[in-house]
């Protein structure tokens, strides 16, 4: 892999600062917030510095049962073809389900959520990431993910799972050591044990971020300071193997940049601290055992185990991952029939992936709709109320049904912010409210819309001037044109200020 060194996600709230921000080699953009043909001029300037700028996308769904969406495909190519990008990134997730092979209304959870660590879920995803290698124009790494619940039944160890998706298919495995945090505090995991299985040739480069604990619960925030354990796992990952790059996540809550500068500095301080042991020089990661599955005990470790976890209220900073602009997000996956299954996996493309994998000769049509019905099952739990799926945690389905929600409102408030303003602090009550009746089934631009209407359907709200005005704001949104644009309201709107200036 290329070697990247010190990085930082770039956003735009912080964009003047990333660029003068001393001894950072790269940055990563959220792939959907970026236009190709616009790209912003901040990082046209870091381009041309000879900052490389990687693509970081969150809405293709690897994981899900359905292959890999032609247009989503092709947008993240755009994108990484505009900035000249060595690599694109994407994650180890499902973010939709429903439609044909279910029969059942398409779902979307606005959320990056966990793929259960089956052979039937490693099949799809290998095929899935074959799909999307084929179809980009540079290498692809994938990102574990953080999860608040665990899937029943799991097959394989979250290392024993990278190692397969890894050897089976050639792609690069970007590594987010707070999700290991993560994951070891919500479900018991040891990183270490992690480390020791994953394949570290394929190391593209590695994630750090912050978040904080509630009730024994960690959250991937994105939004508070890299804490000591991330560290130390990140210390413990640079003792096994030199890692291509290092990036500082940071989506929300930014502080000064001097704390950002110090933050890359403790990163920097935990590889070096990792490098001094040089494990790695002269004793590589072994070939994880594929063995019977997970073990059943994974040890106390250094923190709390999985447990039920106690009900607890959603907080509005989890998992940033898919904050993105729908404006330039592409359509939903169209529905795909089983019955189309070519029933082999392409090859990789002369990326250097392997071709059709013999396992999954037969073709994965009847794994594809086996994961469609227990993602579906999940997603409709979390988004439509219906009952828990078996064997998961109930306490934990509530949690994650409440986070979903508060997302939603929070991003629905950033697209839409308009909303807000006009509803005060009755926004995020009618929100959520609404958003208990109606899973999003679009993007969250839709979902805007969606609600506006909703709600004057219902007579709301009660003052008829925010009523008119709300009104006219989803008229001006909801057509094929905004309704400013269009020639006949021009024209009135243009006669209206004459009659008014008389």
């Amino acid at each position: 892999m290329e070697r990247l060194g010190t990085g930082i996600g770039w956003r735009p709230e912080i964009a003047d600062a990333v660029e003068e921000m001393p001894g950072v080699d790269w940055v990563e953009a959220v792939a959907e917030n970026v236009c190709p043909t616009h790209l912003p001029e901040s990082l046209l300037r870091l381009r041309r510095r000879g900052v490389t700028v990687v693509p970081h996308g969150v809405s293709l769904g690897l994981g899900g049962a359905d292959r890999p969406d032609e247009g989503r495909l092709t947008a993240l190519a755009e994108r990484a073809q505009a900035l000249g990008s060595p690599l694109v990134t994407e994650h180890i997730a499902f973010v939709r389900a429903g439609g044909v092979l279910t029969a059942s209304p398409r779902l979307e959870a606005g959320h990056l959520l966990p793929v259960p660590r089956t052979r039937d879920a490693l099949d799809v995803l290998c095929e899935n990431v074959r799909i999307a290698q084929e179809a980009l124009p540079v290498p692809l790494a994938v990102e574990n993910i953080a999860a608040l619940l665990a899937w029943p039944d799991e097959e394989l160890t979250e290392g024993q799972f990278l190692y397969e998706l890894a050897d089976r298919t050639g792609v690069g495995l970007l590594i987010d050591v707070a999700n290991l945090h993560t994951n070891h505090v919500n479900r018991g995991e040891d990183p270490a044990r992690a480390l020791a299985e994953l394949p570290l040739e394929a190391l593209a480069y590695v994630h750090v971020a912050g978040g904080f604990e509630r009730d024994g619960v960690w959250h991937d925030s994105h939004a508070h300071p890299v804490p000591r354990p991330v560290l130390d796992i990140l210390t413990d990952l640079a003792s096994r193997v030199a890692p291509p790059g290092v990036l500082l996540e940071r989506d929300e809550n930014f502080p000064e940049p001097a704390e950002l500068e110090r933050e890359l500095a403790a990163i920097g301080t935990a590889v070096e601290s990792g490098r001094t042991t040089a494990r790695w020089a002269a004793d590589p990661a072994p070939t994880p055992d594929p063995g019977p599955g997970p073990d059943p005990d994974p040890g106390p470790g250094p923190g709390p185990g999985p447990g039920p976890g106690p009900t607890l209220a959603a907080d509005p900073s989890l998992d940033p991952d898919l904050d993105l602009d729908p404006a330039t997000d592409p359509d939903p996956d169209p529905d795909l029939d089983p019955a189309t299954d070519p029933g082999q996996a392409p090859d990789a493309g002369g990326r250097g992936a392997p071709g059709p994998d013999p396992r999954t000769a037969g073709g994965t049509g009847p794994a594809r709709q086996r994961l469609a019905l227990a993602q579906t099952s999940l997603l409709s739990a979390l988004v439509a109320g219906t009952p828990a799926p078996e064997g998961f945690d109930r306490v934990r389905i509530g949690v994650q049904a409440r986070t979903l929600a508060a997302k939603r409102a929070d991003v629905v408030a950033k697209v839409a912010h308009e909303l807000p303003v006009l509803l005060g602090e009755g926004y995020r009550t009618a929100f959520l409210a609404y958003a208990q009746r109606h899973p999003m089934t679009g993007g969250y631009r839709q979902d805007a819309l969606d609600f506006a209407e909703s709600l004057l359907l219902a007579g709301g709200p009660r003052n008829a001037g925010i009523r008119r005005e709300l009104r006219e704001w989803w008229l001006d949104r909801s057509g094929p044109a905004p309704r400013s644009r269009r020639p006949a309201v021009r024209v009135a709107r243009a006669a209206q200020r004459v009659l008014l200036r008389r």
